[in-house]
């Protein structure tokens, strides 16, 4: 009887609470694993995150859900920080405080919805987006993704991350995402050595 991987995770945003799980259990399944446990995640408000003390206390919390094969993933955006800067510093402070669990953290360039941006073409005619739907040229460097969905929606409505992120993370094409936001690529690469 095989044991069941868990990913335990640390966010920051209320949409994400619901987005990323759905986003975990995609890529999950795309890896060939269909029972992975995949807890609702802790959401911690950035300042209280990245304070002393904050991402160390959050992935203790976090890794009492990993009793056996997986690990824990701290994901938030990176807005206006460098991710390849900031995110080394928080994974070290995270592995301070576990050392013998995996620990992943991954920093969303921009934010998490840039991601969205970097396989708009897949997301024409969900949520109320125009169809077609033409991608940005640099998905990452765009500051306030969720108003860019905003000002491709044609159904009047405005993009609610509470509402709209984890039904387009069920649909948005993760290939094309990877080829065109690096820190999605990261996010990927670095859930796959979670689960292997």
């Amino acid at each position: 009887m095989s044991v069941r991987i868990t990913i335990a995770s640390i966010v920051e945003g209320y949409g994400e609470v619901t987005a990323l799980p759905v986003l975990l259990r995609r890529i999950t399944q795309d890896c060939g694993i269909w029972d992975a446990k995949i807890p609702e995640p802790h959401r911690i408000p950035r300042g209280k995150l990245i304070a002393q003390g904050g991402v160390e206390n959050a992935v203790l919390q976090a890794s009492r859900q990993v009793t056996g094969p997986g690990g824990v993933l701290v994901l938030f955006d990176a807005d206006d920080d460098c991710p390849a800067d900031y995110g080394p510093a928080l994974l070290k402070r995270a592995q301070t405080a576990r050392n013998d669990k995996e620990i992943s953290v991954v920093l969303a360039n921009r934010e998490f919805e840039a991601w969205f941006l970097a396989a708009a073409a897949s997301l024409a005619g969900h949520r109320g987006l125009a169809d077609p739907l033409q991608p940005p040229s640099n998905p990452e460097s765009i500051r306030d993704a969720k108003g860019w969905l905003t000002h491709q929606k044609i159904d009047g409505t405005s993009y609610k991350e509470t509402i709209d992120q984890a039904p387009l993370a069920a649909v948005f094409d993760m290939a094309q995402a990877r080829r065109n936001a690096a820190s999605f690529d990261k996010f990927w690469r670095d859930v796959e050595r979670l689960i292997r």
